[in-house]
């Protein structure tokens, strides 16, 4: 059974997607970084430090507490600020995503159109030309 599994964990396909696991969990903290470090502080500069996560609806007449932590402590509470700012925030890291792989898919393509030259032909289709073209004559 220990042999299975070894075989099986080390199947070229198992490898490759722990490694794409591995890769996809560096990449995603860049792109967190990216979003949260580069572009949200942007966005709060021009938008003027606008955040949506203290706005709630209290569903409860006992809460009164001003901000959501404390609102949520003392009772229900529909926070639609948070969902909105994690959607704002879905939103920007697709896009940039998007762009990431989009410029990747462009180097791609231009690998891709670069010109190959043609393999040189072997001696012996070579010399098949050469007996082809002497009988031509």
């Amino acid at each position: 059974m220990l042999r299975e599994f070894r075989e099986f964990a080390m199947k070229g396909n198992v490898v490759d997607l722990a490694v794409g696991v591995i890769i996809g969990a560096a990449f995603g903290a860049i792109v967190t970084s990216l979003v949260g470090d580069v572009i949200m502080p942007i966005i709060g500069a021009v938008t003027g430090g606008l955040d949506f996560s203290n706005h709630f609806i209290p569903l409860s007449k006992a809460v009164t507490a001003t901000n959501l932590a404390d609102a949520k402590k003392q009772g229900a509470v529909l926070a639609y600020g948070s969902f909105l700012t994690l959607t704002i925030n879905f939103v920007i890291v697709a896009f940039v995503l998007f762009l990431v792989i989009r410029a990747m898919n462009a180097l791609k393509r231009k690998e891709e159109a670069a010109p190959v030259a043609p393999p040189k032909p072997s001696a012996e289709v070579e010399l098949l030309t050469e007996i082809r073209d002497l009988l031509k004559k």
